[in-house]
């Protein structure tokens, strides 16, 4: 397939609009926030209501509330509150990751798509950048660990995070908050919500932050602090409820504009360019750094709008019809600072990068699911999801080997950028790219559970799946940008998109590469749940998982070495897991795991272009392993004191790397661990309210979280040492807690670390929370 239907396409429109009309005209889903310390937490894991103690798979849920209350603004911090989770910082969304049990996809392909899932009011995510924006409204979100493929299927070879939002109130509500933080950081929020009509409510809300950012930019030309935000949106929601049909529609926007993120220089890069930095204290302060001299700075806009339509109809006594359709946009603009230095020099060149990503994704789903408190439940659906995807690409460079300019204090030359004669052999490599990816996935599943007895029951689950997936590259050989002649540099190849075809296996020599590919797949669940008393529930089950084919479209993209796809990525996961509660006030929950991953799609090097240039590979790697296991145990210690802990522990390695046999460039031995996966991860907290006379209230909370060294490459590359954060907070409120006022702080201890260290040091990622910095915080309700 190269390019979707016309037919299907209008389909596509078709059922949108459709069931966007259906939620216009018949009523809302309408979630209830859980009363999470008590352990009657509600999930939608197997896409039904359950008691989280109920549910047979490895989910951890957080409460919209505890969200606003740990200060967890995004994913990129969950990692704080579920420990299994882990982060890749990229230099803009776009290149971000959600890593799980240590496994993840990291690539720059707009034609491959995430590990772990994300799912937001039922619709799924077409690229992990999408789901970087700040959480807000949210009832709950849930993090499903392990393969996912049976009930949400895309692409959750790994695990899924499904985020569901509050919704409308029976009667008038309002909430206004706004919060003061160190280094010039401020949020802003603010949400309306009551009846609209009868069975009718209604939620709008509006967001704004902004933050100067925590690394100061030395050079001149800018002289400002950067890795700072400027985020706003706004989200409304309509519910209806009859009793009998409830209908939800929600619409959003969201616009971000960050200077983030500038990666630091943690090590010398010799004595010429570090003179050249002239970065006060040097170069070498490792995770301690926090100045650079860019002459440009990395930044990236973001702007997303959404259309959700979600209906949950009675068709019967015992018989519910759901039906979701989505609409979603995501354009992601990227700058990039590539050279980390402040001038093009002889020995140091510069190369800037600018790209912008389009995605317009549509889906619908429809699910029958009969009465999940009969002896014999079941539940069967059909799925389509289509995303279009684009990409402009353009990289800069400058570099020279003579220069008329004198040397500057420290021995750097500076590159003649002005005077434009052979004698200073100035070059100004460039070249531009053109990506168009088409995505169509099909999907029908099904799922039921006998009850044998009140204490036993067996699930089982299928759910075949089918991927069209084309591309069609286009990007010409790298030119001198003055001259208009042929010119390579760093990161600049001659070779067009089509290959060369002298290359071994030929290109066609054309500046257009394209590929298709189709497969489909069979994925399934298979559990058994014991439940000896009210208060215990032990399963054990294996799930298969599964992951789409993908191609390497991107820049550098060279057919034929890039042009043949890559193969789906599969999963088999094994899990044993106890669910537990004694005395009504500590809840238990451990599961322990093993999953193995074939066809692992992970980035390995390849060389391409003449001169032959290192760039990063999206390939079937080989075959890992993930074994160990987590805990999560909350304890009412007393009226208004509550302790919570939760440990994970996973050993995720390579077991047989497939290294490209086109290349003698680096890969990973096997018994490596892979990126972004610590062994070890936990945190603890404890939650304090008491009354204070009969007017006032008071608040304490404090957590611990701890996040054990990793590596940021496969092979063991990039190390990043392990880290913990302390962060608390104390607040007063009046009785009713209309109003309340609360001080923060976070990370008490001051503990600098990395999110990303990549060539040997020379480039950290320093986030925000790597300083200690306090805040204050306002909060007003009117009920």
């Amino acid at each position: 397939m190269t390019r979707i239907s016309t037919g299907l396409r209008r389909s596509l429109l078709a059922i949108s609009a459709s069931g966007l009309a259906l939620a216009i005209a018949a009523p809302a889903f309408a979630q209830t926030a859980s009363d999470e310390d008590s352990g009657d937490i509600i999930v939608t894991a197997n896409r039904v209501e359950q008691n989280l103690q109920d549910v047979p798979i490895a989910v951890s849920a957080v409460s919209g509330d505890r969200l606003l209350d740990s200060g967890t603004n995004s994913l990129e911090n969950i990692g704080d509150i579920v420990p299994s989770v882990t982060f890749r910082k990229g230099t803009t969304s776009a290149n971000s990751a959600i890593v799980m049990r240590g496994v993840g996809t990291i690539t720059f392909s707009v034609a491959a798509e995430p590990s772990v899932s994300t799912v937001v009011d039922g619709v799924v995510l077409s690229r992990s950048g999408q789901s970087f924006i700040d959480l807000v409204d949210i009832d709950r979100l849930e993090v499903l660990r392990g393969p996912q493929g049976t009930l949400f299927g895309k692409n959750a070879s790994a695990g899924l995070i499904n985020i569901i939002s509050r919704g409308g109130t029976d009667t008038f509500e309002a909430e206004a908050s706004a919060e003061l933080y160190e280094g010039q950081e401020y949020r802003l929020r603010g949400s309306l919500s009551g009846p609209l009509g009868d069975s009718l409510s209604g939620r709008l809300t509006g967001f704004y932050g902004s933050y100067d950012g925590n690394i100061r930019n030395i050079n001149p030309a800018v002289n400002s602090d950067v890795n700072g935000y400027e985020h706003y949106g706004l989200r409304a929601i309509v519910d209806y409820d009859n009793g009998t049909s409830k209908i939800r529609f929600i619409a959003d926007y969201f616009r971000g504009n960050d200077d983030c993120c500038a990666e630091v220089t943690g090590v010398s890069r010799g004595a010429t360019l570090d003179a050249l930095l002239a970065i006060p204290g040097g170069n070498a302060r490792g995770e301690d750094q926090r100045i650079v001299n860019h002459n440009l700075v990395t930044r990236t806009k973001d702007t997303q709008w959404s259309l959700t339509a979600s209906g949950d109809f009675d068709v019967s006594d015992s018989h519910t019809l759901s039906l979701v359709a989505g609409y979603r946009s995501w354009e992601n603009t990227e700058i990039r600072e590539g050279d980390f230095l402040p001038r093009a020099v002889i020995g140091g060149g510069e190369l800037h990068d600018r790209g912008t990503v389009n995605t317009d994704q549509y889906s619908f789903e429809a699910r029958i699911a009969s009465d999940p408190n009969e002896a014999f439940f079941y539940q069967a659906g059909a799925f389509i999801w289509y995303s279009h995807n684009t990409q402009l690409f353009r990289r800069s460079n400058i570099q020279c080997t003579l220069s008329s300019l004198p040397a500057l204090p420290g021995g750097a030359i500076p590159c003649n950028t002005t005077v434009f004669d052979a004698a200073n052999n100035t070059i100004f490599p460039t070249a531009s790219s053109t990506s168009d990816v088409d995505s169509t996935n099909y999907a029908l599943f099904t799922q039921a559970t006998y009850r044998f007895s009140d204490q036993f029951s067996l699930t089982a689950g299928l759910r075949w799946t089918k991927d069209e997936l084309s591309y069609t590259h286009t990007r010409a050989p790298g030119v001198d940008a003055r001259t208009g002649l042929p010119a390579t540099g760093a990161g600049v190849s001659g070779n067009p998109a089509g290959g060369l075809t002298t290359a071994t296996p030929p290109g066609n020599g054309t500046n257009t590469s394209t590929g298709d590919s189709n497969n489909s797949n069979w994925s399934g669940r298979v559990s058994a749940q014991y439940e000896p008393s009210d208060d215990l529930m032990l399963y054990v089950s294996y799930t298969r998982g599964y992951k789409g084919p993908a191609f390497n479209v991107f820049f550098n993209h060279t057919a034929p070495t890039n042009a043949v796809a890559i193969d789906e990525e599969t999963s088999d996961s094994y899990e044993i897991g106890l669910r537990s509660q004694f005395a009504d006030i500590v809840t238990f929950n451990a599961t322990a795991f093993q999953v193995t991953y074939d066809g692992f799609q992970a980035n390995n090097f390849i060389l391409l272009g003449t001169p032959p240039v290192l760039v990063s590979n999206l390939t079937n790697a080989g075959q890992v392993r993930s074994t160990g296991f987590e805990v999560d145990t909350v304890i009412e210690a007393a009226e208004g004191f509550t302790l919570r802990g939760s440990i994970a522990y996973a050993d995720a390695k390579v077991r047989r790397f497939n290294p490209n046999p086109l290349t003698n460039a680096p890969s990973a031995l096997n018994g490596t661990r892979l990126p972004l996966a610590p062994e070890w991860s936990w945190n603890v907290g404890a939650d304090y309210e008491t009354p204070i006379g009969d007017s006032m209230r008071f608040y304490a909370n404090t957590s611990y979280s701890y996040t054990g060294s990793q590596f940021s490459d496969l092979g063991n590359a990039g190390p990043i040492d392990s880290y913990g954060i302390w962060n608390a907070s104390i607040g007063i409120s009046d009785a009713d807690d209309n109003y309340r006022l609360s001080l923060m702080a976070r990370n008490i201890g001051d503990t600098s670390y990395v999110l990303l260290n990549t060539s040997a040091g020379q480039r950290l990622h320093i986030p925000r929370d790597a300083d200690r910095y306090f805040g204050i915080g306002l909060r007003v309700k009117m009920r």
